[in-house]
């Protein structure tokens, strides 16, 4: 059945394409409103929590200057966003996800441009023109809604794909209005930006300008001869943002940190053989998004019987895809768009990931223009109610997945539930239980993945730590020594090692292995932090404090080292500093008990008793037995000349802790005071 025609031209044109933008926006909006929730992740901790370059948005260099060994490594457009949101908002996630969201919307909206101006154009004209802008919605709806975007959105650092997905669409865009306006620079320029400013946000990028030589040939010029003729300065301007992406590449090693690329130890054929599974795998979630899994692990192929059904599937689709670049150039091109982008990540060795969702991101574009042209032609006079229907659907679904992330523990078990034998999840689900200061739960996690994976390194240190916080510090130190010797220079490993140590008494060593953390690792806030209160343990002051305050420079909203840095002021007699430091860890950690307590002593010091005794109540109503708060209540009500409410304070501390050895001197010297009392 042929579709109804929809008329050629309409009075009210320019106000259905803004009312499809804003339906575009809206669904989008819906369907990721419960992602403001989300905490940060996985990767976002080296990206976002850790990254020092973010913390100052007025100094280029710097946010242009990305760390390394970060998913923003070489990707300096992408960590200048990152620095937007931190000026905006902190570490506070929420406008972090509100600009995911923006992302992706706007990258919806360009598809939107793109597919409708392309739909109208003569090789698509006479099949699609009149219904150019319901076809290009419909096409555009479906792309945004559809849940395996989720990774690239939810997710906060792989902003990274939908960003560089952005301005890889409006290279499109800008290329096809600068046909339409030959007279006019803007385009061109903003093609050429579009395509530069993409070049610093992901690699993939590096597709884009052979991709926009084909587009021009298939869908404006009609042959790459004429294309060449009419455009070769702007394909070539184009061609030029490779040599800054070469430079970016440089400065990460040109293997990304020695995690991908033909010099990483990973056999290309090796690597070859699983990208057969993860297309295959990329077509049926795009066609059935479920199960959708946020870490598959690493895996490799032990024979080419095991893939051979998926190598036969890509190669017949490939092959497909040549013939059709010649004889039939649309669905030759969308084709092409879809193996090409996929091309950087499936051809270049990596050594943890094999499948990875959000590489769909754009080569799902090439899906949803083909159901979505496929409806029209097919489904007659209700293509548009099925598309928008299925869209429904896909958003619901969208909806859903995000619940996963709204914590790690969930996203990690989720992941767990799809691929048991993942290694990493099983570390990373114990690392959001030691978070949630669950170390008992996590160390079941740490030792399956050290089962599934014997020398893996992480998990031997993770699992040192667990073990020091449920007090097996012993295990905790043959577990660190395993992880460093495994990997001698693995800087986390000595940080641990350094924890247990100090937590065994061993401080002149710990203090040793955190001297190696910070040479191999200077920028790591938690070392610092940890050196820190292994000097202070020495009674080092200057150097304790120096200590802190670099790690707060690194980090600043640590309420822990705050207090540290507030003890090591007040032990050296910085009473007012120290004050100060009290109060930005309880504004940071408003129910830190300690905190309260010593900000009580501090007040001691100066003699501010009613100050003093506000802390010391504030602290016993958040832990009523807290035997120290207990005692230094007592100490600051007998300065204040309240001796039996004094004496009844240090009781409670006795009863809490009976061997309380400066509570019972206290007590003594109290009583001793009654028959002056009387």
């Amino acid at each position: 059945m042929r579709p109804t025609p929809i008329p050629a031209r309409q009075p009210d044109v320019r106000r259905q394409i803004v009312l499809a933008g804003l339906a575009i926006a809206a669904a989008a909006f819906a369907a990721y409103s419960n992602s403001f929730r989300g905490p940060f992740v996985f990767d976002d901790g080296g990206a976002v929590l850790d990254n020092p370059t973010i913390r100052h948005w007025w100094n280029p260099i710097e946010v242009l200057s990305p760390p390394t060994d970060t998913t923003v490594s070489g990707r300096p457009v992408a960590n200048a966003t990152l620095a937007l949101n931190f000026a905006i908002s902190g570490l506070h996630v929420w406008s972090y996800h509100l600009l995911n969201l923006a992302i992706h919307i706007a990258a919806g909206l360009a598809l939107f441009g793109v597919t409708r101006r392309t739909l109208a154009r003569p090789p698509l004209a006479r099949r699609f023109g009149t219904a150019s802008l319901p076809l290009a919605f419909a096409i555009s709806l479906l792309w945004v809604l559809h849940p395996l975007q989720t990774e690239s959105v939810t997710y906060v650092i792989q902003r990274v794909e939908s960003l560089m997905g952005l301005f890889f669409l409006l290279t499109f865009y800008c290329l096809l209005r600068a046909e339409e306006e030959p007279g006019s620079r803007r385009w061109k320029i903003g093609a050429v930006a579009a395509c530069l400013l993409g070049m610093g946000t992901k690699e993939v990028m590096a597709t884009a300008p052979v991709l926009a030589f084909f587009f021009d040939r298939t869908f404006i010029a009609g042959s790459f001869a004429e294309a060449w003729r009419r455009r070769w300065k702007l394909h070539l301007a184009m061609a030029a943002t490779w040599l800054p992406l070469a430079w970016l590449v440089a400065t990460t090693g040109g293997n990304r940190s020695g995690t991908s690329g033909f010099d990483v130890g990973v056999s290309p054929v090796a690597y070859w053989l699983t990208q057969f599974e993860a297309v295959v795998r990329y077509l049926v979630l795009s066609a059935w998004p479920h199960p959708l899994v946020f870490e598959y692990g690493t895996r490799w192929v032990h024979g080419f019987r095991e893939i051979a059904p998926y190598a036969a599937t890509v190669v017949a689709l490939a092959a497909g895809t040549l013939l059709a670049l010649w004889r039939r150039p649309v669905i030759g091109f969308l084709g092409g768009w879809f193996f090409a982008i996929l091309a950087p990540t499936s051809v270049i060795p990596g050594t943890i990931q094999m499948i990875v969702e959000h590489r769909m991101y754009l080569p799902l574009a090439a899906i949803t223009a083909l159901v979505g042209a496929a409806a029209y032609r097919l489904a007659g006079r209700f293509w548009l109610t099925g598309c928008l229907g299925t869209a429904l659907g896909l958003g619901l679904m969208t909806y859903q997945r995000n619940e996963v992330y709204l914590t790690e523990q969930a996203l990690w078990s989720d992941t767990l539930r799809h691929a048991p034998d993942n290694d990493r999840a099983h570390n990373n689900l114990g690392n959001a239980l030691i978070d949630a200061s669950l170390a008992a739960e996590a160390i079941p996690h740490y030792e399956a993945a050290l089962r599934i994976k014997p020398d893996y390194v992480e998990a031997h240190s993770n699992l040192g730590n667990a073990y020091l916080q449920v007090g097996r510090a012993t295990e905790a130190i043959a577990q660190c020594r395993a992880a460093l010797r495994i990997a001698p220079h693995y800087a986390k490993g000595h940080n641990n090692l350094g924890n247990a140590l100090l937590e065994t008494g061993h401080v002149q060593e710990a203090v040793g292995h955190y001297k190696i953390a910070l040479r191999l690792a200077p920028g790591d806030p938690k070392t610092h932090y940890n050196y820190g209160n292994a000097l202070l343990q020495q009674g080092r002051l200057a150097e304790a404090a120096q200590e802190y305050e670099t790690s707060l420079r690194l980090k600043p909203n640590e309420p822990e080292a705050h207090y540290n840095l507030g003890n090591a002021c007040l032990q050296s007699g910085r009473v007012n500093d120290a004050i100060q430091h009290y109060q930005m860890a309880l504004g940071l950690k408003p129910g830190y008990v300690e905190a309260h307590s010593n900000l009580g002593n501090a007040y001691l010091q100066l003699e501010q008793i009613p100050a003093a005794i506000t802390e010391f109540e504030a602290a016993l109503r958040i832990r009523p037995n807290y035997a120290e708060g207990h005692n230094n209540l007592g100490a600051a009500l007998f300065r204040a000349g309240r001796l039996r409410e004094a004496i009844g304070e240090v009781e409670a501390a006795l009863q809490i802790r009976p061997g309380y050895p400066d509570a019972r001197r206290n007590l003594e010297w109290m009583r001793s005071q009654l028959p002056a009392a009387r």
